[in-house]
């Protein structure tokens, strides 16, 4: 922290130097102008349809000390020096003017309206472009937007803006792992994250950078845009652009907000009565021993009555129900020179989350400076710092092993009502009663802390050796800390299971620490050869090489055996108290990329444009045979609003232009070292006695392994209309991707897996974007935007296989393969069992006096899946075969994660000073695989689990008479049974089932704002430029037919292979946040 503020005063000192520099040369300037003779000068300025524009911005071009703004009339005064010769009228959505003075000292004007969204610059990669000149498919998200929406993360403000760009946000943690997958992404077992470039450095992630210090979001869809990425742009590319000093006097913005969050929805849990009634049922099922259980904790049967008005425990309150609150400071100052311009911000965040024991805190400090050297020479100086603290639930934990620890699994599976000594009894050996704990003692054992501190420095030279011809050389270092900090308790699955016999049951800890830094390094030549062709013709050229070096380093200390009344603080600070299982320090290779790419852009009087781009990288990851991947591109564009017999059209269409591309990308996303065998020195494993010894990694190398390539052709439309009023895009796609890196499973050979190229995937889809300002007078406006993506993913080729499973493991090893990849079919698809609702009494044909039951002939037996079969049994469909024997090859697809059309709708509104947002998002098509209704619906082997109301009496099958005996009558059973519908929460084991996939269509409100600024007068009271106060609310409802907490959610992100799953996740919040922005 010491170093923190250290280099925040830094910081401030050289934000003030270059600030006293700034207004010395102002004031230089302005006592030379004061030499000469001034004059006053007062007009008004209107727009075409005569409207008065406030806020235009009048000022005499090259001085950085002369200048106004219109009033709330559209009139404006300003005094002049006596050499001014022009006066420059600049305003947004209005073309810029700059009017002779001459000797007036009247000057009225009207200016003309703007296509903004044409002459829009976007980033393309190395560059920029107008977006009316653009041949590829590229969207984009503006400082404005962004501005509207005080969100914690950038990714999160993508949602809904984009037309084919899914984000999906995994579960409701602080720090939620967001996944943005742009036109459905063509791999199967790794990665499908786009590329993310900030200020031309790749970074792994974007979320720690703050929305405020964000000037624009573009994201490239197609390969004519992504190919000058090379190895790296197969998935898309998302370029943020921060912001920087703007010239002119210092502008100083603070933006603050504070908020409250509560947990949006919970489940619906067996109240006392019913819970402790169906307790005696599976004592009584299950026979004399365990009535007497049920005895010692509840009483007898006669004394249920009691427990009809006992208040319930609510668990889920109580473990995710605290009031959660937010508060978000963002200070910024930028200003400049004409020589030197410079941007400061710092930001700090404090989230205390609705988990118990669980928060969120970031501070983000960044500086930029542009200097001017020489009116050819420009240094661009650049720094970024972020430091998170991550403590409880909100430490996300991506690739979790032990689920049993989740702790809202114990929110609703834990007793409703207090149990004498049922903690103690269920921490036993005792197989009925294990692994159920008090969800706030789970808490305390499952402690965590994260600290992630990353440092980004970039520096940039331009040199314009000749006019038009620039050269610019680039270098830049990320450097990044990761640590975490791990404590399981007396409560844990893990010291019951992982420890020696002697440190079982005993705390235990995990320290890993991970440093890592990527230096890169860049040159780029560009020309453009406007000032020597035909004006009709334009060309422009850029050439360039990069190399990146990246290094990570990860050390990881576990110790087992600390005496039991240690906590987690205590076992953090004296960790030699316990005993050493294991320390690995891992030093990756370090992983080279090698990079030479160009791009060739022309265009015919802006009405036929061609570019051309070509991309070659050698990367460290593969062999010297295999090292060299080419990436080439090309794209067209046809402005058919230009042509002369679009010429009538010209009075209402702004821009009609057809385009085309087709270009490959690549993909190089596995570990490094996969080309050679890896051994590693483990304290873990014993040979000959020996408890050290050098011994192979778990995957098998591969010398053979090449890049994986993605060709996309894109075809697009985009028009606009009545000076950018209404404006639209319509594209279609068709991306293959070949030499799939898949992670092939290798049993027998003494290795886990190996990485192999194998395999072809195909996306296609169609996008429609679309934008309608309404309404756009002085005092008020509306406008609306809305896009909607189809996606559809097929697997061509798995070369020699045809298809292979993939586990949850949520159970364990109990359900098996619960997805399924297949030629044919999409990385998504869920296989399990169709079910046929339940074993009713006319299944059998006879029962003994023991209780066991006979099925009747060509009923199928399903005991092989689910176990004993009696009425009331969960009955499933045999769909192979005529031998009645239900079995795994009764499997089939019963699901799919992936949504049939994604989509999001924004509305903006302004009205005399107050401003109105809202933004919504949807997914259309898409299943759910609700692993917490299996969890939450059976007691399986353990007992006294309380469970949902699905499951409540009346509803579930039941052999309790009302006088408290259990029945095996068949007739008197298909009575009692008459009107319920489901099976008895009796099972044996965890089956999967279609009826456990749900459709997890929605409709969310993301996003709801109101606003408001103060008018001009009120504001040069307290001799601030602008002042806005707001209210915001997020997550405020959804639409949905999903039983679950949220149908936005995917827990089991351990691998690519099983998306959709919704086991015990940390619930979503609903928020509702105050803000101001003022500005000075």
């Amino acid at each position: 922290m010491r170093t923190f503020k250290n280099l925040l005063h830094v910081f401030i000192f050289v934000l003030i130097a270059f600030s006293a520099q700034t207004a010395f040369a102002g004031s230089a300037a302005a006592d030379m102008e004061m030499q000469q003779a001034e004059r006053t000068i007062r007009g008004a300025v209107v727009a075409e349809d005569g409207e008065a524009l406030i806020g235009v911005s009048i000022r005499v071009p090259g001085s950085t000390t002369t200048g106004t703004i219109t009033n709330y009339d559209g009139e404006y005064t300003i005094q002049v020096p006596g050499g001014a010769r022009s006066l420059q009228f600049t305003y947004v959505g209005m073309k810029s003017l700059t009017v002779d003075i001459d000797n007036r000292t009247s000057i009225n004007v009207t200016m003309e309206y703007e296509a903004i969204g044409l002459n829009e610059v976007v980033a393309i990669g190395y560059g920029t472009a107008q977006r009316k000149d653009l041949t590829g498919s590229v969207a984009s998200v503006s400082a404005e937007t962004l501005a509207r929406i005080p969100v914690a993360s950038p990714t999160e403000a993508l949602t809904g803006k984009m037309a084919g760009v899914q984000v999906t946000v995994t579960e409701g943690s602080p720090d939620a792992e967001m996944k943005i997958r742009v036109r459905g992404g063509g791999s199967i077992t790794q990665s499908n994250e786009p590329l993310f470039i900030v200020d031309g450095f790749p970074v792994a992630s974007i979320s720690d950078i703050p929305t405020t210090d964000i000037e624009s979001i573009d994201v490239l869809k197609d390969a004519s845009s992504t190919a000058i990425y090379g190895s790296r742009g197969a998935n898309g590319v998302v370029i943020v652009t921060t912001k920087t000093g703007k010239t002119g006097r210092v502008t100083v913005n603070y933006n603050a907000y504070a908020g409250l969050k509560k947990i949006a929805k919970t489940l619906d849990v067996l109240e006392p009565y019913d819970y402790v009634k169906w307790q005696y049922e599976l004592a009584a099922l299950k026979g004399t021993n365990e009535m007497k259980k049920y005895t010692s904790f509840f009483g007898n049967y006669q004394d249920l009555d009691l427990y009809q008005n006992v208040p319930a425990n609510d668990w889920q309150n109580l473990t995710f129900g605290r009031t959660g609150n937010t508060f978000n400071h963002n200070l910024s100052v930028t200003g400049g020179s004409d020589k030197i311009r410079y941007s400061f911000s710092y930001t700090h965040m404090n989230d205390k989350a609705i988990m118990q024991q669980s928060s969120f805190k970031r501070d983000n400090l960044s500086l930029k400076l542009n200097n001017k050297i020489t009116d050819r020479l420009t240094l661009d100086l650049s720094a970024r710092l972020s430091n998170t603290g991550i403590t409880g639930g909100g430490a996300n934990d991506t690739k979790s092993t032990y689920d049993s620890d989740r702790r809202l699994k114990y929110s609703v599976i834990y007793t409703p009502i207090p149990i004498s000594n049922l903690d103690e009894t269920a921490g036993s050996d005792d197989d009925d009663l294990g692994n159920l704990y008090n969800p706030l003692e789970s808490i305390d054992d499952n402690a965590r802390e994260q600290n992630r501190k990353n440092w980004n420095l970039g520096s940039a030279l331009t040199w314009e050796a000749i006019k038009n011809l620039k050269l610019r050389v680039e270098a830049g270092l990320d450097d990044k800390t990761y640590q975490d900090k791990r404590y399981w308790g007396l409560t844990t699955y893990y010291i019951k299971n992982v420890p020696a016999s002697a440190n079982q049951n005993k705390p235990a800890i995990q320290l890993l620490n991970r440093t890592g830094n990527a230096l890169r390094s860049s040159n780029t030549i560009s020309y453009n050869f406007k000032e020597i062709l035909p004006k009709a013709h334009g060309v422009d050229v850029m050439a360039g090489h990069e190399y990146i070096i990246e290094k990570t380093n990860t050390l990881t200390n576990v110790v087992h055996g600390f005496p039991e009344s240690f906590t987690a603080r205590d076992a953090w600070k004296l960790s030699t108290q316990g005993v050493p299982f294991s320390t690995n320090n891992f030093i990756n290779e370090d992983d080279k990329l090698l990079s030479f790419f160009g791009r060739a852009n022309y265009d015919y009087e802006s009405k036929y444009l061609i570019s051309l781009t070509f991309r070659a990288d050698a990367s460290s990851r593969f062999s010297k045979d295999n090292r060299w991947g080419y990436f080439p591109s090309a794209a067209a564009a046809w402005r058919i609003s230009s042509e002369p017999f679009m010429a009538d059209t010209r009075t209402w269409l702004d821009d009609l232009k057809l385009r085309f591309s087709y270009g490959t990308a690549g993909n190089n996303n596995i570990p490094t070292g996969q080309m050679a065998q890896n051994y590693a020195s483990s304290s873990t494993s014993w040979i000959n006695g020996y408890s050290s010894y050098w011994a192979p990694s778990k995957t098998m190398a591969n010398p053979d392994l090449k890049w994986e390539t993605t060709v996309t052709r894109n075809a697009g439309l985009d028009i606009t209309t009545f000076n950018s009023r209404l404006s639209g895009t319509i594209e279609v796609y068709l991306n293959t991707t070949r030499d799939l890196l898949i992670r092939f499973p290798v049993s027998g050979t003494g290795y886990d897996y190996q990485y192999r190229n194998m395999g072809n995937t195909e996306n296609k889809g169609i996008e429609f974007t679309a934008n309608y300002v309404a309404v756009d007078k002085k005092n008020f406006g509306l406008s609306m935007n809305a896009n909607i993506g189809f996606n559809k993913t097929k697997i061509t080729s798995l070369g020699m296989m045809d298809d292979f499973g993939a586990e949850t493991y949520w159970a364990s090893t109990e359900v098996g393969y619960d997805y399924w990849v297949s030629v044919g079919g999409a990385v998504g698809q869920m296989i399990g069992y169709r079910s046929d609702g339940r074993y009713e009494v006319d299944d059998f044909e006879s029962v003994d006096a023991n209780g066991n039951w006979k099925l009747k002939e060509g009923v199928a037996d399903a005991s092989a899946v689910v176990g004993t079969i009696r009425p009331g049994t969960m009955k499933l469909k045999d769909l192979v075969g005529d031998d009645n024997l239900i079995t795994t090859d009764d499997r089939e697809i019963i699901g799919d994660a992936n949504p049939l059309h994604t989509g999001g709708f924004n509305l903006n509104a302004r009205l005399y000073g107050f401003d109105f947002g809202a933004s919504f998002n949807w997914s259309v098509g898409n299943d759910i695989y609700n692993a917490n209704k299996i969890e939450f619906t059976q007691t399986s082997k353990y007992q006294f689990r309380n469970m949902i109301t699905t499951m409540a009496d009346g509803q579930r099958w039941t052999n309790l008479r009302p006088d408290g005996t259990i029945s095996n009558d068949p007739a008197e059973l298909a009575a009692m049974n008459a009107n319920t519908t489901l099976w008895s929460p009796l099972t044996q084991r965890m089956v999967f089932s279609d009826w456990a996939v749900e459709k997890a269509s929605f409709l969310r409100l993301n996003t709801l704002t109101l606003g408001y600024s103060l008018p001009e007068s009120a504001v040069n009271a307290i001799r601030a430029q602008s002042l806005r106060f707001y209210v915001t609310g997020y997550n405020v409802f959804v639409f949905t037919n999903y039983s679950g907490y949220d149908p936005e959610v995917s827990t089991m992100r351990n691998t690519n292979l099983t998306p959709g799953v919704d086991y015990s996740a940390y619930p979503r919040s609903r928020q509702i946040v105050f803000g101001l922005n003022i500005g000075f």
